[in-house]
Parts: structure tokens; sequence; C-alpha cells
């Protein structure tokens, strides 16, 4: 197998917003940097000062459709996020000491049987993955292409919030790389499980609202999975244009 790598997308805070880079430098045992160093506890939430917790212990897009249209610029120097949604004005704050405003900008999305966003929190750990380790995903175009040909509709890739995506493989190729080292750029990933899929996949990432049933369609498959969840074990910097590899 050898594929390139296309896109590098991280999330600076879990489930609200998303940025393209055209490089990093992955290191070993961390996630992509930048992704997922912060996430917005809801008032139910114990994952203060964690290094790590489970996704249901914030507001996320499973349960808040809305969130799925914020776009995210991330000022690397000094920490500051600008967000940006079709239904509000930019939002320019600092995650560790501004918070209330996030809550304030994106609270409303989460709906009234939920439980509320109530505070922003900073991992103290790598990232808040949805892994319990430190992971990047690594997303398959030829996967995508056939969930949207199954759908018979256009889906954007953003529905599957991964970090990085690799063409020129063959559909549910990245299945097989369960417990290989795959090399891409100077870094080498292990990967360790596929990722399971939830409602958030139903998300337009344009409109922020429910509409193509992506877990049906997955269901044709017998399975609701989509990419896999990877390790850095050899840190290296990595580039849009890299070869993709077992290494």
């Amino acid at each position: 197998m050898t594929g390139r790598l296309t896109a590098i997308w991280r999330h600076p805070i879990k489930s609200h917003g998303r940025e393209s880079v055209a490089s990093a430098l992955l290191e070993a045992g961390s996630a992509l940097p930048w992704d997922r160093v912060w996430a917005v506890a809801h008032a139910e939430s114990d994952a203060d000062g964690r290094a790590w917790a489970p996704c249901t212990q914030f507001s996320r897009g499973s349960k808040a459709p809305g969130l799925a249209a914020i776009e995210a610029r991330l000022d690397a120097e000094t920490g500051r996020v600008t967000l940006t949604h079709p239904e509000r004005e930019p939002l320019e704050f600092d995650p560790d000491t501004e918070g209330d405003r996030l809550i304030d900008w994106a609270g409303s999305f989460v709906p009234e049987n939920r439980a509320p966003s109530a505070r922003v929190v900073r991992a103290q750990g790598p990232a808040f993955t949805d892994s319990d380790f430190a992971s990047v995903t690594l997303c398959n175009h030829a996967s995508h292409r056939a969930v949207e040909q199954k759908a018979g509709v256009p889906l954007s890739i953003h529905r599957w919030r991964g970090n990085l995506w690799i063409d020129g493989l063959a559909p549910w190729e990245e299945f097989d790389w369960i417990d290989r080292d795959i090399r891409i750029g100077g870094a080498v990933l292990r990967v360790r499980e596929r990722t399971d899929r939830c409602l958030a996949t139903q998300n337009n990432p344009e409109t922020g609202r429910r509409d193509v049933p992506v877990l049906a369609v997955l269901d044709t498959w017998d399975h609701r999975d989509f990419s896999v969840r990877a390790e850095v074990i050899e840190g290296g910097p990595i580039a849009i244009g890299d070869e993709v590899r077992r290494a």
C-alpha cells in the first residue's frame, strides 16, 4: 500500500470547531499538536483536572448538532482561538481565561433536554481524544467515497472530524492496518483500533442540522466504524503531500 496525505485537521476545542494546517510536528505518545486541547464540560461533568475523560463528560455534536458548523482558527503563539458559525458573529477569546465567553456564544446550541454547557476545561494530559490514549485518526478518502455512493448524496469529510486524510488506498483498507506501523512523512504511527461512530456523523457541517442517516449507511457493511485511531510511536514532521506506507 502507498497513499498520500491530502489534509491535516485539528480541533483545538473538542466538538467546537475545526482547522486545517499544512504541516505538523508529531511527538511520540502525543496527539496531533493543538488537537482537542480543550473541551466544554457540561453541568454534570467531573472532567476538571483530569488527564483524560470520555466524551460523555462534554458538550458534543452527538447531542448538539448545531456545534458541527463551527470553524476554528488558533493562534499557536498566544493560545487564542477564533470561532465562526453561520448563525453567530465571530468569537475571539482565550479558552484558558475566557471560557465563559464560549459558553455564552455556543451554549444555546445544546438542546434544553441535555445537560447545559458549564465551563471550558484543559486536558492535563496530551488531549481529550475519544480514546483513552493520545490518538491521531487516519481517514481514507476511498472509504468516504464508498459511504457517499451508498448514501446517494455528497457528504462533507468533516462529518468524521478526523485528523489525517489519505488518498490512493482501497476502500476500507485502513481496517487492515490494526496493530501495524504506518509511516507518514518523518513519523511512524501504530494503528490501534477502528473508530466507532455516533450520531455526530449525521450532522451537516455547513448548517449544523441533522440530515443524512450516515449510521444506517454504515450498517449496510455490518459495522458503524469509520477511520482508525493510531498512536505516534516515532515523532517527526508531516506535511500535505507526504507518502503514506507501511513502516
